[in-house]
């Protein structure tokens, strides 16, 4: 009885903490009974999606580890005078290094140390809206790329645009964000960071990167050699994935690599991935496969989808996440253009709209328990304010 309860309790862990892994899983095996398990599974599947994908979970954890990202961060912020300069830096390191690092790891990497930042200038009444404005802006600075994100990388592989194209439609959408962050930061009240207590940039530096959450894993023994060896050894694998998401080299070389190098370089960095997102991807894969040979069903998605992408993106983003509305809008219409503004304008909105939003507001709450309330009031309508901006100039 005890072992069926302590499993009981361990489902409904996994569910709560991986929610949408676990309706993905659900949608798949509801939707095995109306298409029976067939050879046609096995071309539901996008491997290149899944290779590319798991070879840039590696890069970021590798690099993360050795604490790449908390070294140049903390060069940067040593050199800031007040809090409105920490602040621009801030959600600046967010939304440039999003673009190739991805939104979930730029957050994961400077987020702690702003909030350590924050505290040791003792300004700790100002971390809700730098972390705030950090978060969009990982979530815009992303958009750019193919890389930026996942629903980036899928549509740019599903829809074979170039990336001149790719750029040419998101570039406005992020110039205008990254104005609108500017204006945030600008309007911040200002204050000297000695008026706060004083800021020891050295000491920064040395704290950020032993308590920072992402620099935590360095290994204490490891050489000066293993570490630079490890160091070019992701550089050069992110250099190749990049050839292969760009369409140079065929997907299954950086993924050899990844698999068979890290293995031995650093072989613990593959425990690191986030194989839950991979599982997921192929549980929608099933999903959509599923439906698109449900000929009734199917007709009436992309009647419902068809002309509307941009705002049914937006939308089914703030109940699902941008991800896998991404991944399920994109079985049923081939506007490629305006499903991608739509889910990516669709991260901002509720704090599931996406992901990563979740990232920093558990760095938020694990500081500030009794601010909660008051940061997802003040989440909320900046993002709104934000995503209707965005929605207007998408529209034109």
């Amino acid at each position: 009885m005890k072992d069926r309860q302590s499993l009981g309790k361990k489902i409904l862990e996994f569910i709560k903490g991986e929610t949408v892994l676990a309706v993905a899983a659900l949608l798949a095996l509801l939707s095995l009974f109306f298409v029976l398990p067939d050879m046609e599974y096995i071309n539901y599947i996008d491997y290149r999606v899944l290779g590319l994908l798991f070879s840039l979970m590696v890069v970021m954890a590798g690099l993360q580890e050795l604490g790449f990202f908390q070294k140049i961060a903390s060069a940067i912020l040593k050199k800031v005078k007040d809090y409105r300069g920490l602040c621009f830096v801030a959600v600046a390191l967010c939304f440039f290094s999003s673009m190739l690092i991805t939104n979930d790891v730029a957050l994961i990497t400077f987020v702690p140390l702003t909030i350590l930042l924050l505290k040791m200038a003792g300004m700790e009444d100002k971390m809700t809206p730098v972390i705030v404005l950090q978060t969009i802006a990982a979530n815009l600075g992303s958009m750019l790329t193919p890389v930026g994100n996942p629903q980036n990388l899928y549509l740019y592989a599903v829809s074979g645009m170039s990336l001149v194209d790719f750029i040419g439609v998101m570039g406005p959408l992020t110039v205008v964000s990254f104005v609108l962050l500017v204006i945030c930061c600008v309007v911040q009240k200002n204050s000297k960071m000695a008026e706060f207590g004083g800021f020891d940039a050295e000491k920064g530096e040395r704290k950020a990167e032993s308590e920072a959450k992402s620099g935590e894993n360095i290994a204490q023994n490891d050489s000066d050699a293993k570490v630079k060896s490890a160091f070019i050894f992701f550089c050069v694998l992110f250099v190749v994935s990049l050839l292969s998401v760009l369409r140079v080299i065929h997907f299954l070389i950086p993924l050899t690599i990844a698999v068979i190098g890290t293995f031995v370089v650093r072989r613990h960095i593959l425990k690191q991935v986030d194989y839950n997102l991979l599982l997921t991807f192929v549980c929608f894969f099933v999903f959509i496969g599923n439906v698109g040979r449900m000929e009734a069903v199917r007709l009436w998605l992309e009647n419902l989808i068809g002309g509307r992408e941009l705002m049914v993106g937006f939308l089914s983003s703030q109940v699902i996440s941008n991800v896998p509305a991404c991944i399920l809008l994109s079985g049923f219409t081939d506007s490629w253009r305006e499903l991608l503004m739509g889910v990516n304008i669709g991260g901002l909105g509720t704090l599931i709209a996406s992901l990563a939003s979740l990232i920093s507001y558990k760095f938020f709450a694990k500081e500030q328990p009794t601010k909660k309330g008051s940061y997802l009031l003040h989440f909320s309508w900046v993002n709104i304010l934000f995503a209707v901006i965005l929605l207007a100039v998408a529209f034109i």
